[in-house]
């Protein structure tokens, strides 16, 4: 019987004996160092009282602690929440509720208190170790971690993934990798992390590069291309927005980038253009990922590959109509996946689960077609949503705030291109009789109940909203009008 996750990691870590996996703030960390630091942190979570099916949340960073904290929380089988940055006050509280144990590597922080007892990273980290191989106490039916959507329909949805999931996932197990995949690993040699491990895609990258022999190098602040060039990066995890700036960076005053090899967009669409102009200057290693946070990866374009096309998936994929029938090669229609690692649905929430999960598929509510060699191709998206920073944003929730300040009579917002965050919200406005609202004020109301990445970066008011023969707001006209 196969040992449920993260038995896998360990053995990766024990492998890797005296080498280096870790480079964190000039320090070197060695496999067998992390190995040590996953039992202290097991042994520390085992003395708190956790156990199989508790919820541990992690407030933490990239350094080899967080990631040593994470790996023990799978071990004792809890139910591991991360919490990303840039969530509000009421959004941190729904994402910690439930929790039994926070670990943080910021104790002082108020909105950790949320979250059951505060454990600070450093004195779990402090544990004694008893040098034996950690216990994996994870059942594969239990709930592995909980990894939660943007909130921009108030509170954010948590995708919940299992153990036995998590150990069909493809990252840490060489002999799962699908080409492209495979391809990637070997270039990651130094691999920069940044932000937060709790990050679905940050640690999957992490753990491939740990399976293909690298070394995770933590960056903090991840400043492209001063970051690349002063760890001596081989490959990192970028959004459409930062690959925009950097090749922009590299036009005005080039560095010197010759260790890099693989640059992984993931999280929103990358036009050709942009790819094209990115190969131009950067060379041939922009790796572009389609997946969501409900099923993983789905596939991955590598530099080779046409551009637009997302390669040929990996995974089940089937291309349906709009009465739910599988359509022929060449032929656009909705996209179904089906993924060994996928989420079961999203955690107590089981009316919106049924929606996106039949039968085994995963409705994505994206729009594409697959070509007669099998390669994907995205063509649009079912769901009214803003991707801002890689993060999923709906509209409703933002038109709704700002259809109810006292100025607006209306409101509608739409995607618009942004080249700093990708793409941007543009709000279109039937202002109140006698009333003129401002962007200022209507961004602050956003703001402060969904967070700044929902709130709208431009305004145009109108006398009324163009309609579709349907008699439904025509957000394609508003577009074109603006």
């Amino acid at each position: 019987m196969t040992e449920q996750f993260p038995g896998a990691v360990l053995d990766l870590l024990d492998a890797a004996g005296d080498r280096p996996v870790f480079e964190h703030a000039g320090r070197e960390v060695s496999g067998a160092r992390l190995l040590g630091m996953v039992r202290r942190a097991a042994n520390g979570l085992r003395q708190y009282g956790v156990g199989p099916g508790d919820g541990v949340a992690v407030l933490m960073g990239v350094g080899p602690g967080a990631f040593a904290a994470i790996i023990a929380a799978h071990v004792a089988g809890a139910r591991v929440v991360g919490v990303r940055p840039g969530l509000t006050g009421r959004q941190q509280e729904h994402v910690l509720r439930g929790v039994d144990v926070t670990v943080t590597d910021r104790p002082e922080d108020p909105g950790a208190r949320a979250g059951g007892l505060v454990v600070a990273l450093n004195d779990l980290l402090t544990t004694a170790d008893d040098g034996a191989r950690p216990r994996v106490l994870a059942r594969p039916e239990d709930i592995a971690r909980l990894l939660h959507t943007s909130g921009s329909t108030g509170v954010p949805k948590a995708c919940a993934q299992t153990y036995a999931a998590m150990t069909a996932g493809w990252a840490h197990r060489p002999d799962a990798w699908p080409p492209a995949v495979r391809e990637l690993a070997g270039r990651l040699d130094r691999f920069l992390v940044f932000g937060t491990l709790a990050s679905q895609v940050m640690m999957e990258y992490g753990l491939l590069a740990l399976a293909a022999g690298g070394t995770l190098v933590t960056a903090d602040p991840p400043d492209f291309p001063d970051a690349l060039v002063r760890h001596r990066a081989t490959a990192s995890v970028i959004t459409v927005a930062r690959l925009t700036k950097l090749v922009a960076a590299q036009r005005e005053s080039p560095v010197d980038l010759g260790p890099l090899r693989a640059l992984m967009v993931s999280g929103s669409p990358l036009e050709p253009g942009r790819l094209r102009e990115a190969a131009e200057v950067l060379g041939p290693v922009v790796f572009h990922g389609y997946g969501q946070t409900e099923t993983g990866m789905i596939s991955m374009a590598t530099p080779g590959e046409p551009a637009g096309s997302l390669g040929v998936p990996p995974v089940e994929l089937e291309i349906r109509d709009a009465s739910g029938r599988p359509v022929r090669h060449g032929t656009d229609g909705e996209l179904f996946a089906r993924t060994p690692s996928q989420s079961s649905g999203y955690w107590q929430e089981p009316a919106l689960t049924a929606e996106v999960f039949s039968d085994g598929w995963v409705r994505t509510r994206d729009l594409g077609r697959l070509d007669a060699s099998g390669r994907l191709w995205l063509t649009g998206r079912i769901r009214d949503v803003i991707i801002v920073n890689a993060n999923v944003y709906y509209a409703g929730p933002v038109e709704r705030l700002l259809a109810g300040h006292p100025s607006v009579a209306e409101a509608y917002v739409v995607a618009v291109p942004d080249d700093s965050t990708g793409e941007a919200v543009h709000a279109f406005v039937v202002p109140a009789a006698g009333h003129a609202p401002g962007l200022g004020e209507l961004r602050a109301l956003v703001a402060a109940d969904l967070g700044d990445a929902c709130a709208p970066t431009r305004l145009t008011l109108i006398g009324e909203v163009p309609l579709t023969a349907a008699g439904k707001p025509d957000k394609r006209r508003l577009l074109g009008g603006s």
